[in-house]
C-alpha cells in the first residue's frame, strides 16, 4: 500500500475483497466503503482456524509488512483492510517488528490467532488488537472469512493532537500487555468500524483539510479502543494516565543500548540524573524500578531469539553480552523459572 503522504490527490474505491484501488475515476468510494463496513459485521465466519502459526527465523524488522524499515518515519498515518495485504501472503503475516509504528487492528469478522512476543493468542471477531512499537507480532487469519481494518501510525502523530490523545496512546501502550480487546456487541464494532472507514476515505480522497481530519479520526479510534481495553481490565474504569516523558526517554534509550549497557548509571547519565533519582522517578511513574525495565528488555530479546530463531543458546548468551552461557542461564531462570532450553522446547508462552 502507498504511504499516507504518497499519491494523496487520487481517489480510491474498494473491490469486493476490500482491496484499495487507486484512480481518479472512483469518486463513489465513500458509498462503497460504507456498504463494505456495514457488511463486515453481518457475515458469519465460514471456517474454523486450525493450522499452527508458522515461525520465521530470524525475526524481521519492517516499516509496513514486507517493506524495508524506515527509521525516519514521522507524521505517518496509514489504514488498509486486513484482506488487502494478508490475502496476498496466504492470510499469514509472519512474526516481525516495527521499530517506530503503533498498530490497532479491528477484526470485524472471522478470526485466527496471533503471536505476541512468544505467546500464541487465538481471537474471534469482533475484537480490537493493540500492538505497540517494537513488539514482535504476527497473524494467521482464517482464509477468506476474516476482514476488518489495520491502522498504523507513528506516535508523534498522536502526541501532536493534544493532551487527551497523548493520554489515550499512553493507556493503549500500558493496556497492550493483553493485546486482544473483545467488543461486547455489534454497536461497538460498528461505531469503530465507521470511524476507520471515514479515516480511510480521508486518506485516499485527500480533500482540503484531510490531514487534520485524519488526526481527528485517529484520536477518536485510539480513545475508543483505550476505553474498551481499560473497561476490560480489573479496575473496570477507563483511567487514561498521561505519559511520563522521563520514562518514555528511558525506554527509548534502553531500546537502543540494552545489548551493551546494563548499568543504571549509564542511562542516568544520558538523562542528566543521578541513578537514585532516576530509579525513584521511574518507580513513582511506572510502578517498577528502572533496573526492572532494563532487565525486562534483555529478557524479551532472549525470549525472541529462543523462540523465533534456531540460534544455539550459547550464541544467544554472547550476543546479549553475558559473560558466559551459565550466567545467561541463571539470569533467565531467575526471571522465568525455566532454563533457556526448557523455554525453547515448550515454544515460549
Amino acid at each position: 500500500m502507498e504511504a499516507s503522504h504518497g499519491r494523496q490527490s487520487e481517489a480510491c474505491s474498494l473491490t469486493p475483497k476490500g482491496r484499495a484501488v487507486v484512480g481518479t475515476a472512483h469518486r463513489s468510494r465513500a458509498c462503497q466503503t460504507a456498504a463494505t463496513t456495514a457488511s463486515l459485521w453481518r457475515r458469519p465466519a465460514e471456517m474454523r482456524y486450525t493450522a499452527p502459526m508458522p515461525r520465521s527465523s530470524p525475526l524481521p524488522l519492517f516499516h509496513l509488512y514486507g517493506d524495508p524499515p524506515d527509521d525516519q518515519a514521522f507524521d505517518f498515518v496509514h489504514i488498509e483492510t486486513i484482506s488487502s495485504r494478508s490475502s496476498i501472503h496466504d492470510w499469514t503475516i509472519r512474526a516481525h517488528r516495527h521499530r517506530n509504528l503503533f498498530q490497532i487492528l479491528l477484526i470485524a469478522r472471522g478470526g485466527g490467532e496471533m503471536t505476541f512476543e512468544t505467546q500464541v493468542i487465538p481471537f474471534e471477531a469482533p475484537v480490537a488488537v493493540i500492538i505497540p512499537a517494537t513488539i514482535a507480532h504476527g497473524f494467521r487469519f482464517r482464509p477468506e472469512a476474516t476482514e476488518g481494518w489495520v491502522l498504523t501510525f507513528t506516535e508523534d502523530v498522536a502526541r501532536g493532537l493534544g493532551e487527551r490523545s497523548g493520554e489515550a496512546i499512553s493507556a493503549l501502550r500500558a493496556l497492550a500487555a493483553d493485546p486482544v480487546v473483545p467488543l461486547s456487541g455489534e454497536d461497538e464494532g460498528d461505531r469503530i468500524g465507521r470511524l476507520c472507514a471515514d479515516l480511510h476515505e480521508e486518506r485516499f480522497l485527500a480533500r482540503p483539510g484531510y490531514r487534520l481530519a485524519m488526526r481527528g479520526y485517529l484520536a477518536l479510534i485510539a480513545i475508543a479502543v483505550a476505553r474498551l481495553a481499560a473497561s476490560r481490565a480489573r479496575t473496570g474504569a477507563a483511567t487514561l494516565m498521561p505519559a511520563d516523558p522521563t520514562v518514555d526517554a528511558l525506554r527509548y534509550l534502553v531500546e537502543e543500548h540494552f545489548r551493551r549497557e546494563r548499568q543504571l548509571s549509564f542511562y542516568a547519565g544520558k538523562l542528566s540524573m543521578t541513578p537514585d533519582r532516576l530509579n525513584d522517578h521511574v518507580k513513582r511513574a511506572a510502578g517498577v524500578t528502572a533496573g526492572h525495565l532494563i532487565r525486562q528488555r534483555v529478557l524479551t530479546e532472549a525470549k525472541r531469539q529462543l523462540v523465533f530463531t534456531n540460534q544455539p543458546i550459547h550464541e544467544i548468551a554472547y550476543d546479549l553480552t553475558f559473560a558466559d552461557p551459565s550466567h545467561f542461564t541463571r539470569f533467565f531462570r531467575k526471571q522465568t523459572g525455566l532454563t533457556p532450553q526448557a523455554f525453547r522446547e515448550q515454544g515460549g508462552g
